[in-house]
């Protein structure tokens, strides 16, 4: 039996389509082939602005104008930050060792262990935290 009536035919609570996927039908959306060119005349300077801005938002230049005009949606990804692939791994190599001394740590104030060496290597962390952030706010800043 039905609580809202027999008229009642859609989902059932816990049965609704999720907020990713909100018609539910898992149906693959078919796109228009892009079979056709479109060749504009500019300046040398409009040119290079265009390719600056499209470069920018990490996009192709054909998908920024597309954009532009509203032809299709914004997809905003988060850019890939270009890094040295060596300074990733050695920032990684660095976070295991924190990672390590922070359990240790964590372990000797459990079991309290308040000592000197624990409140050296608890200050230090605190120092090379407060030292990271300042890292990362003056590389958001380029």
């Amino acid at each position: 039996m039905s609580y809202a009536g027999a008229a009642d035919t859609g989902p059932c609570e816990g049965r609704q389509a999720s907020p990713s996927n909100p018609t539910g039908a898992g149906k693959a959306l078919t796109k228009e082939p892009l079979s056709e060119t479109f060749v504009f005349r500019c300046t040398a300077s409009e040119k290079a602005q265009l390719r600056a801005k499209a470069e920018a938002a990490c996009l192709p230049a054909a998908t920024l104008l597309r954009e532009a005009l509203g032809l299709t949606e914004a997809r905003r990804r988060k850019p890939i930050p270009r890094v040295d692939p060596a300074l990733v791994l050695a920032v990684g190599r660095i976070g295991g060792n924190l990672n390590q001394i922070a359990r240790w740590l964590n372990h000797a104030m459990k079991v309290g262990r308040t000592d000197l060496d624990t409140l050296t290597v608890a200050r230090r962390l605190v120092v090379i935290e407060r030292q990271l952030a300042a890292l990362l706010d003056e590389a958001r800043r380029c």
